[in-house]
């Protein structure tokens, strides 16, 4: 797990390796372990090192081959190394690494070789025969790759800071992606918060050569062409093989590793299979609250002591979080409504010796975790109320709104006016936070801007998924939004503040193909995730599987209305005086939420703080 940097195009830049050196330094924090620089005419590449696989030195990168051909800069892992180098007979070895066997791969198969690779990963990779620069991203998106344009170059990197650290970008906010962002706490597709700065799409590959730029798609899911066996119990023992494979896979490595564990079904699912393909104690780490509510403790001591881990519990108080907050919000890549949670447990994680943590990540979103699957397919079923002319459906929609005044009412109330029943617009309506009237008051000072459009989005990649089964779908749908654009995206600047790698064993892309195929009837059942339960079999406690779902979070309500009620007033006003959001509305929703109006809750509010806070920090301009 690394940091990786570069420019491609050097004819108008004049001092690259400089450039790029500032790069390094702003990416330092994800590479503690070496550094390195690579100039040539065309391309400079940088490189932060944090070792996980094969800690010698040799290993560094920039990583050149022994002719000198390839030049390779490379962050993430690839779990399946060495099954692919036993296959490279005709490439002569130096290191122990999956760097090399990544390099050794794309000289034996060209891009062939992407499709053969399990893991997470973004690396760009020179050519010098061929002077052509190859950058490519994994599967689902977990590992970030950042780049923008300045006049010939392509300036890329893992974060944004370190792009903004060559003082060619100047940081911009792009009105555009702060529409998507009041609506939904993040920036979705390939945008960012930032005017001229893009993500590269998951599973894509950049091909610059020359002054040519192409941007080529190696995979998309295709349940529908797996074999799905004939019964559930069949499918059960299947899924079984998968979660541990995919487990057993990424515990290879050389240093420390541990887990977080909440104590919920998917952290304790982690853990119980790390026990089981681990030759050491498992080390499992958890944040525990004073609020008594909040905290998950009980649950996770108990799978702790059931695997004879050791456990490290992080009680959490309000001067902890206090304490620690600006340190997550200053570490904060790109603004977002979540963070703070993984950059305090990975924290004391790093601090415990560990360098490497599996996380259940994913496993609510593959198995169909969360409430908003059942709602959205309940609303799937309703497609009669599109005969109902719009008149009447506006009229039910006030009248819902004056009875139950709650966010959940005003949610509803919008569903009731689509104009569309289908997934394409009630998955987006599911997940903003907040309703289309406010957002639309929000934005109301902001001259030109065109409104983001999560269904425009959707339709774009609509043909991997519209013949799968409905859940799978609603799954897809959540792993191309809120999974990949908040969840990934903090974990991974939050995990790396630390220099600590986080690997996510349910986004295994063999195990997302083999359950997006199977028929929404496999994964139903008397429990929450009841497939991954009934695959998990005794190896789950039934006070695991039958507790109340808390999820991983903060008691940001209590916190906010207390201990932290100063430092959001401070920043809600202060983003309400650059104009560029309506400042009556901004502080209409502050003091709502203070008086309690449950219209407005903490998730309504916070984005705007951080939004604030990430701002100020990076000297965005409006």
């Amino acid at each position: 797990m690394c940091g990786i940097s570069g420019i491609f195009g050097l004819e108008d830049i004049s001092d690259p390796k400089g450039l790029v050196n500032s790069m390094n330094q702003a990416l330092s924090h994800r590479g503690p372990d070496a550094q390195g620089i690579y100039l040539q005419e065309e391309v400079c590449l940088g490189h932060r090192r944090l070792s996980i696989i094969d800690v010698d030195t040799s290993s560094d990168q920039p990583f050149v081959d022994p002719k000198g051909r390839y030049v390779l800069v490379y962050n993430g892992e690839i779990y399946n190394f060495r099954e692919l180098k036993a296959q490279l007979v005709n490439w002569e070895f130096r290191t122990h690494s999956d760097t090399e066997v990544l390099m050794a791969a794309y000289d034996q198969w060209g891009l062939e070789c992407l499709s053969l690779f399990n893991g997470m990963f973004a690396f760009a990779l020179w050519d010098r025969e061929e002077k052509k620069l190859i950058i490519a991203r994994d599967r689902l998106g977990i590992k970030p790759l950042y780049f923008a344009l300045k006049g010939k170059s392509l300036i890329f990197a893992s974060e944004l800071r370190a792009i903004l650290a060559t003082g060619l970008i100047k940081p911009k906010l792009d009105r555009f992606s702060l529409s998507d962002f009041v609506q939904y706490q993040t920036v979705h597709d390939q945008r960012t918060i930032l005017s001229g700065m893009e993500m590269l799409p998951p599973a894509h590959v950049l091909i610059l050569h020359d002054n040519e730029q192409t941007l080529k798609s190696y995979w998309r899911p295709e349940p529908l062409s797996l074999r799905i066996p004939s019964s559930r119990e069949e499918v059960v023992k299947a899924l079984r093989t998968k979660l541990e494979s995919a487990v057993a896979l990424r515990l290879v490595a050389d240093v420390p590793f541990g887990a977080f564990l909440s104590g919920g079904i998917d952290s304790s699912a982690i853990v119980a299979l790390m026990s089981k393909h681990s030759d050491t104690q498992v080390n499992t780490f958890s944040v525990t609250f004073d609020e008594g509510e909040y905290s998950e403790s009980r649950y996770a001591q108990q799978v702790a002591h059931l695997y004879h881990t050791a456990h490290t519990e992080i009680r959490l108080s309000p001067e902890d979080f206090l304490d620690n907050l600006p340190k997550a919000l200053d570490h904060m890549d790109h603004p977002s409504g979540d963070g703070p949670n993984s950059f305090i447990v990975s924290k004391v994680t790093k601090e415990a010796g560990v360098t490497m943590a599996l996380s259940g990540l994913g496993g609510d979103e593959l198995f169909t975790g969360y409430g908003l699957f059942q709602q959205t397919s309940s609303l799937l079923d309703k497609k009669w109320i599109e005969i109902y002319p719009m008149f009447l459906r506006r009229l039910l929609a006030n009248v819902l709104k004056m009875v139950k005044k709650d966010a959940p009412g005003e949610k509803m109330a919008s569903i009731l006016t689509l104009q569309w029943m289908d997934l394409l617009h009630i998955y987006p309506e599911m997940r903003k936070v907040l309703p289309d009237h406010i957002i639309e008051d929000l934005l109301n000072l902001s001259r030109g801007m065109e409104r983001f459009s999560m269904p425009r989005q959707m339709r774009n990649w609509q043909g991997d998924w519209k013949s799968w089964p409905r859940m799978s779908q609603i799954s897809w749908a959540e792993m191309n939004t809120y999974m990949r654009d908040v969840l990934l995206r903090d974990t991974d600047q939050m995990s790396m503040a630390h220099g600590l790698e986080v690997r996510v064993p349910f986004l295994d892309h063999r195990l997302v193909e083999f359950v997006l195929a199977l028929p929404d009837e496999y994964k139903q059942g008397t429990s929450t995730k009841a497939l991954l339960v009934d695959a998990m079999g005794k190896d789950l406690p039934r006070e695991i599987v039958y507790r109340p779902k808390m999820g991983f979070t903060l008691p940001w309500e209590y916190w906010m209305k207390g201990p932290l009620k100063a430092f959001c007033e401070q920043h809600i006003t202060a983003l309400g005086q650059r104009g560029i959001l309506n400042e009556r509305v901004l502080q209409d929703i502050w003091k709502g939420f203070i008086k309690g109006d449950k219209r407005y809750t903490y998730s309504r509010l916070w984005h705007f703080v951080v939004l604030e806070y990430w701002m100020t920090k990076n000297h965005v301009s409006s």
